[in-house]
């Protein structure tokens, strides 16, 4: 299943994309599913895989500005943005293109679409050789850890994908920032790998996100409970266990002792070694003998804001889940805040 990126298997994994298969690729960020997204029935494959509801919108993967501009209304702002931050961690929510090929299904309903280029060679080649747009989410089940290796995607999708393309470990290890540029005022609806202050410094402030409506999200990873482990996570601790077999997530050199366990996504206090850590640290330390999971406080800057973002949602109390919407055509819906 796991498959070195040669040329070949590059060329068989575009084959089974046309062909309405599912397939795992790197990116710099985290390991995506990958689905033809001019493909009705290949969307659909992803979110029952995930399990994803569906008013979740998808990421759409483009080789280049070209192909987005064939399923996207771009303005002056998100010209701009795409030369200064593309290929790279940055997805811009746009308005979508009447007569676009990307399916309705992955728009989720809403008159926008989602689309990044990804800044990895495997992918990019991936993109270059299939010739279409992919529907791109993270290759995990919904609501879990993102997967930032190969072998993360085969342990929680066996049986799901039919290929799984090796590009090593994930770069940057955390989702790309999503930027809504649909209405007057730019807004970072999701922080990621791109910090709001270098877009700040491409095209001025950003305004504050509204609340909107939590049912029918604009962009991926605005559940509120979301990239979560099995275990109880607690946040912002600084001194010894609160719970039997308790373990320590650490950032910098002066982690607390007496932990059943302690992993530290960076000694040196590095934000970037962080964010490519996160997911794998939390993965490892998601086991069955571990009570739960502490948290030592995380500076909330630059990439640290995505980071204290994941784990938020990560720690939020698990509620039931709503019954997925009905798939249905996206209607262009009046436009709010």
């Amino acid at each position: 299943m796991i498959c070195p990126p040669t040329p070949e298997a590059i060329a068989r994994a575009a084959a089974l994309l046309r062909d309405g298969r599912l397939v795992a690729f790197p990116t710099e960020t985290v390991y995506g599913l990958g689905a033809d997204s001019t493909n009705d029935r290949a969307v659909a494959a992803i979110f029952e895989a995930k399990g994803r509801p569906r008013f979740n919108p998808l990421i759409i993967h483009v080789a280049d500005v070209r192909q987005a501009a064939e399923a996207a209304v771009f303005d002056g702002r998100a010209r701009k943005l795409a030369r200064a931050f593309w290929p790279g961690a940055l997805t811009l929510v746009l308005p979508k293109r009447p007569g676009s090929a990307v399916s309705l299904l992955a728009c989720a309903g809403l008159d926008t679409v989602a689309l990044r280029v990804p800044n990895h060679e495997v992918a990019l080649a991936l993109l270059g050789e299939v010739k279409r747009p992919l529907a791109a989410p993270s290759a995990n089940p919904s609501g879990t850890v993102s997967p930032t290796t190969a072998a993360h995607v085969a342990a929680s999708m066996a049986g799901k994908v039919a290929m799984i393309l090796d590009g090593g470990p994930c770069r940057i290890g955390i989702e790309s920032t999503v930027l809504d540029l649909t209405g007057r005022d730019p807004c970072v609806l999701r922080p990621g790998g791109v910090p709001a202050s270098a877009i700040e410094a491409e095209i001025g402030p950003l305004a504050r996100p509204g609340t909107g409506d939590p049912a029918k999200p604009r962009s991926p990873g605005l559940a509120l409970r979301h990239y979560a482990p099995s275990r109880p996570l607690r946040l912002e601790t600084h001194g010894a266990p609160e719970r039997r077999n308790e373990a320590l997530l650490a950032f910098g050199p002066d982690a607390p002792a007496g932990y059943v366990r302690t992993l530290n996504l960076s000694v040196a206090g590095d934000m970037t070694e962080a964010a490519a850590n996160l997911f794998a640290m939390l993965r490892e330390l998601d086991r069955e003998e571990i009570g739960g999971i502490a948290v030592t406080p995380i500076p909330d800057r630059g990439l640290g804001e995505a980071i204290n973002d994941r784990l938020k949602r990560a720690a939020e109390p698990e509620i039931a889940a709503p019954e997925p919407e009905a798939a249905v055509p996206c209607r262009a819906p009046q436009r709010t805040g």
